[in-house]
């Protein structure tokens, strides 16, 4: 098969003609050619005065090798097989966590008839889905079961995004998999992928019905709370439901609880594990309408039914030496409460698969060092995430509504006291509040120094009645759980710390492949 990248097309392409094009633009002769697949597309908007696609495509043909001297930008592919080996599991490997990387785990390990346990602290997926909206319009947080907590992970309720700056031969499959549970085809060949939190809910429901039919066990309700060793090895797990405590016996666990798992946290370190800080990011939501983001990125051709909602990605480095960027970019979405502890608050985005929300947002984050801890302690990453929630939760009034202020405002040094043309989209609720009251120093002056040279960048990006709302504290993981060239804690054997909780991957993608790496070495174990 032959990929011939870099083809230019206009936004009025008909996609269902690509055997046109391959005779037509690249002059292949008809009658060599047996079949056309489009393998990646993306948009080209460098130039506001033409906005088009840039294709590749893959190519099946008679006398390939020939073609591949004459085509420009074309090179010889092959399809990756994922093969699993079958094992014969003793004890059932536990995996603690059903987000991405837990997920994956667990399916690779079904596939090889392991039949894993998976302990998921928080709910099915429609149980969360009824939690946080319950939460959402005023009630009362559910702890165990949040946007953080439950089926699917953090990642259920978010863009859905599937970008990644990781080179791996599994993200294709990964890909594949996705789609044949749920989600939507064209992941298969977008240049930056998403799935949106709408579809996402079946997806996931879907993958934990094919883990089950493979032999797996998933448990919801089902907290983790230790594990036991001998001889340096895991013995076993323990987890707690409404029913009480539970014992496991394993010799394999994958730890795959996610970035705010804080109990978790404390509890390893009270056992020793081997843990590190890590720097991470902490910072706001900035919103703005989507006309104007569209308009800002797409120019005249704003509006043509061919584009979806633009997205960009933004960074500049400031004189101090810090960073200011955007993350996890959502067109057409929402900030949504993202807490998942009592008296502590935190924000993040998301987007149905349409993104066609009135406002676009995205996270503007700001680089957190070890430097800025204030501490040695392991764990000093994650107790400065939690004085700012704290801090955030009592600006916005101590009832879980976000503070938030407009650019202009800001920048200026004064309150709000009135929204403009732009409304916020957080719920339950909103208070106007100076970001000095929850942020550290170098955040603030960071944030405001930044978004004017973004202003730069993007036309309209530091608009006064753009909406600041805080705060963005869970981009990653304030911690490392150390391990092995075989993925293996180096504290205890037959512990798998991974995903993003473990600080090891930075988004759905990179957290799946993490996921699939591990049940790779828990096989080769059982071998």
């Amino acid at each position: 098969m032959i990929r011939v990248s870099n083809i230019k097309v206009p936004l009025g392409f008909d996609f269902g003609d690509l055997w046109g094009l391959c005779v037509r633009q690249l002059k292949i002769p008809e009658k060599s050619l047996i079949s056309v697949k489009l393998s990646k597309k993306s948009v080209d908007a460098r130039r506001r005065s033409d906005v088009h696609f840039i294709i590749s495509v893959d190519i099946s043909a008679k006398g390939e090798q020939k073609l591949l001297k004459q085509l420009k930008n074309a090179v010889s592919v092959e399809e990756y097989i994922y093969k699993v080996s079958q094992v014969s599991a003793e004890k059932p490997p536990v995996v603690v966590g059903f987000g991405p990387a837990g997920m994956f785990a667990a399916l690779v390990l079904a596939m090889a008839d392991a039949k894993p346990i998976v302990l998921e602290r928080g709910q099915d997926v429609d149980s969360r889905v009824k939690a946080v909206e319950n939460f959402q319009n005023g009630g009362k947080l559910n702890p165990e079961s949040n946007v953080q907590f439950g089926e699917g992970g953090a990642g259920t309720f978010s863009d859905g995004k599937l970008t990644t700056g990781i080179k791996d031969k599994r993200i294709q499959v990964i890909l594949k998999w996705l789609v044949e549970f749920g989600a939507p085809e064209e992941i298969l060949y977008l240049a930056k992928p998403h799935i949106g939190t709408d579809k996402l809910r079946d997806t996931v429901k879907n993958l934990r019905k094919r883990v089950i039919e493979l032999g797996g066990d998933v448990r919801f309700g089902a907290k983790f709370d230790g594990f036991t060793t001998e001889n340096g090895c895991i013995s076993s797990v323990s987890y707690t439901d409404e029913s009480g405590q539970h014992i496991i016996e394993t010799d394999n666990l994958v730890l795959a609880t996610g970035h705010s798992a804080r109990d978790v946290f404390e509890m390893l370190h009270h056992k020793n594990v081997d843990m590190s800080q890590k720097s991470f990011a902490v910072g706001m939501r900035i919103e703005h309408l989507r006309t104007d983001i569209d308009k800002a990125m797409y120019g005249d051709f704003a509006g043509n039914p061919a584009l979806k909602a633009a997205d960009y990605k933004l960074a500049v480095h400031l004189p101090d030496g810090r960073a200011l960027y955007t993350f996890c970019m959502c067109p057409g979405g929402e900030v949504v409460a993202a807490s998942s502890e009592e008296g502590r608050l935190a924000v993040n985005g998301m987007s149905c698969f349409a993104r066609d929300a009135e406002n676009s947002n995205s996270a503007l984050l700001v680089n957190v060092t070890p430097e800025d801890f204030g501490s040695d302690h392991a764990l000093a990453g994650m107790y400065f995430q939690r004085e700012i929630e704290e801090k955030a939760f009592i600006a916005g009034g101590s009832d879980y509504s976000a503070p938030v202020i407009l650019v202009g405002d800001f920048l200026e040094n004064r309150l709000s006291t009135e929204f403009g043309r732009v409304k916020p989209s957080y719920r339950p609720n909103v208070k106007f509040a100076m970001p000095h009251d929850y942020l550290p120093d170098f955040i603030c002056r960071s944030l405001k120094s930044g978004i004017v040279e973004m202003g730069q960048k993007i036309k309209g990006f530091d608009d006064k009645d753009a909406i600041l709302t805080g705060v963005e504290s869970r981009s990653s993981s304030p911690v490392r759980i150390n391990r092995n060239e075989m993925l293996e804690s180096l504290s205890v054997g037959g512990f798998f710390p991974c995903g993003e909780g473990a600080g090891y991957a930075g988004g759905i993608i990179s957290a799946a492949v993490d996921g699939m790496k591990c049940a790779e070495k828990i096989i080769e174990r059982f071998k």
